[in-house]
């Protein structure tokens, strides 16, 4: 077992004159099932292919895609692990400082755009080899989508990349069919019955049982096409149900988006996760400093994958779709008996989990012959009457796990839908949850609290997450344990103006809690809530929507979740002037902020907030700054005390 070549000495040692597919990438080379790169080479591996690495290449130097000269069957290109633009910047467009998939955490080892601007680059110096994109940058911009960064809607990837196929979604599955039927010599052009896949043809002839989308001049003119074909496209990512997807450029040019692939079954996924990966980087990136991701992975294990939660924010019902996949507890507990044999294993397996830690199993049992309801949420705005609620399997798996040999701890850090686990009328998996799964706090996304917002999101009624939350404190006090709740929130959603951030600051308040950090709506490709954001409809019912746009507005929201911070007082201050709630500014306990007037007198005074109660709740900054001036004081005192003491004696 051994990392796959990427250098020409590498190839040599294998005994290769050329591989078959060079994999070019966005990320650094990772061989850990976390990344999808290493994912897609493995499988490739195991079905007989040779596959070389270019992880990173200068994009602005040729040479360095011609390490292996042309493969024998094509190149695969992928941004990386993540959208290179996310990747890049942040919600208000400014570059991040950090590359956590770049050696020593370095930034500006790829190119914005990065799929686009290595196919170019495979086109300029091969231009008659196959190309094949895939990863989450081109599986969520495969047709016409608006493109936050650019603010503007962009053609599809798979144009603007020069490349013949996208394989979309996981694409375990896919790409191994494209392999075989290079391999068998049919021409790339003419590779166009695989699902998951997208490709290009100037005819329809051929083709049948599909929709035909509105054409791409018409969709970046009007927001309300857009909006209606982006809804289109939301209720066609079933591979039961789907149909295929046709979008109509200018010179005759038409984009066909396959029917999704079937849903991996668990001997599949077992396979997936029991190659033979590294499961760490390559170590040629120990010099600069490894990379900085792998350490939030290296001890956690993925059981699961798909999500059929739907939150409108979220890009997984076009990446992994809405039916669960899992592994089986055998494959699950190897990856374990591997991780305890690590050197740098402490005990304490970090998490359990995948994009919805607690599902394991589909929705319904008709999904798996049906599909996923078209247009009916399994879990918004109710559960539906025929959703399976049940944790005894996954309670079983955290069990198991808790007796491998040298495993102390197995946490579930994240992931955990509570709208879920609240209508789970057995308590036993609750209650094992908190005894044995939590770290002192446990991650949950509520997001909001205001309905309103919340429908939007595609979130239950927040009189669901209250009842959690009770529930959760209950039990914890009948363990005598002392464990909080960490709510994720998110501020500028559309559907929020400043009045539901302003009672999202009161119910914080009355909580006595200050998020630490807040995440800002970031409008990714292929979600309802950025279609929401760039329209200002929403595409399920066509009505108006208001978006907070206005960079200084959303300032505002953001700084209302966190009023407490004295950096955020004046934003604070004017949020609640301008929305006409003055009366939250004065000295009740109610009011979030003091008057002007008593900031103005003596600059530079404390000024102490009411419900300043933050110690235990997941902010204990307040109290650490407490007891360091309590501490300055007292050593101050005890100077002064001595100074005293050595002045008499020196009179005496």
């Amino acid at each position: 077992m051994d990392f796959l070549p990427i250098t020409i000495e590498d190839m040599r040692k294998r005994g290769w004159e050329k591989p078959d597919f060079v994999y070019i990438t966005g990320d650094a080379y990772v061989d850990h099932p976390s990344f999808g790169p290493a994912i897609i080479s493995r499988v490739l591996e195991a079905n007989g292919y040779k596959v070389a690495m270019i992880p990173q290449p200068d994009w602005k130097n040729r040479e360095s895609i011609m390490v292996f000269g042309e493969p024998r069957l094509g190149f695969l290109i992928s941004g990386g692990n993540m959208d290179s633009m996310v990747n890049h910047y942040s919600v208000s467009k400014k570059r991040r400082q950090t590359d956590a998939y770049t050696p020593g955490g370095v930034i500006g080892k790829r190119p914005d755009h990065a799929t686009i601007v290595y196919g170019n680059l495979v086109r300029q110096v091969y231009p008659d080899s196959p190309v094949i994109i895939g990863g989450i940058e081109a599986s969520l911009r495969r047709l016409a989508h608006y493109d936050y960064w650019d603010n503007k809607v962009k053609r599809s990837i798979l144009l603007d990349s020069r490349a013949d196929i996208i394989s979309y979604g996981m694409g375990e599955r896919s790409i191994v069919e494209i392999a075989d039927a290079l391999n068998s010599g049919i021409p790339v052009s003419d590779i166009t019955f695989i699902e998951g896949t997208v490709y290009k043809t100037k005819s329809l002839e051929g083709i049948y049982d599909y929709i035909l989308l509105p054409g791409y001049d018409e969709i970046k003119e009007d927001k309300e096409t857009y909006a209606k074909s982006f809804y289109t496209q939301y209720t066609n990512t079933d591979p039961f149900t789907a149909k295929k997807l046709i979008e109509v450029y200018d010179r005759g040019v038409y984009v066909v988006q396959n029917t999704p692939g079937k849903p991996l079954s668990r001997e599949e996924m077992d396979f997936v996760y029991g190659l033979d990966y590294m499961r760490t980087y390559h170590p040629s990136y120990e010099e600069a400093g490894g990379i900085p991701a792998i350490a939030e992975v290296k001890f956690s294990l993925v059981h699961n994958r798909g999500c059929y939660g739907a939150c409108n924010f979220c890009a997984l019902t076009f990446h992994q779709g809405r039916i669960m996949q899992s592994r089986s507890h055998e494959s699950v507990i190897e990856e374990a008996k591997k991780i305890v044999e690590e050197p740098d294993f402490k005990g304490y397996i970090h998490d359990v989990g995948g994009p919805t830690a607690n599902f394991r199993d589909t929705a319904c049992d008709k999904q798996l012959t049906y599909g996923a309801c078209k247009e009916r949420q399994c879990l918004f705005p109710n559960p539906c009457k025929n959703l399976k609620i049940n944790h005894e399997d996954y309670l079983n798996l955290l069990r198991k796990l808790r007796n491998v040999p040298k495993v102390k701890k197995v946490f579930v850090r994240s992931g955990i839908r509570f709208d879920y686990l609240i209508h789970d009328k057995d308590d036993t998996f609750f209650k094992e949850l908190c005894e044995h799964h939590v770290s002192g706090q446990l991650k949950v996304a509520p997001e909001h609290i205001c309905d309103e917002v919340l429908t939007k999101m595609g979130k239950p009624e927040n009189r669901v997450y209250e009842e959690f939350q009770r529930k959760f404190k209950e039990i914890n006090q009948k363990l005598g344990k002392k464990q909080f709740l960490v709510p994720y929130l998110m501020s500028s959603h559309p559907g929020s103006t400043l009045n539901s951030a302003i009672r999202l600051a009161e119910y914080l308040r009355d909580l006595g809690y200050m998020p630490e950090q807040v995440q800002d709506f970031y409008p990714t490709p292929a979600t309802i809530s950025t279609c929401m954001y760039y329209t200002e409809l929403d595409p399920r019912t066509m009505k108006k929507v208001y978006v907070p746009k206005n960079p200084h507005e959303k300032a505002m929201q953001r700084a209302l979740i966190q009023y407490r911070n004295p950096k955020n007082y004046d934003l604070v201050y004017e949020a609640l002037v301008k929305a006409g709630r003055e009366d939250l500014i004065g000295y009740d306990k109610k009011c979030l902020i003091r008057p002007k007037k008593e900031r103005e007198q003596k600059p530079g005074t404390n000024i102490k907030f009411p419900y300043d109660k933050f110690a235990g709740k997941g902010n204990t900054k307040s109290k650490k700054i407490q007891e360091k001036r309590q501490n300055t004081e007292a050593v101050k005192k005890a100077k002064s005390k001595k100074k005293t003491i050595r002045n008499v004696h020196k009179k005496k």
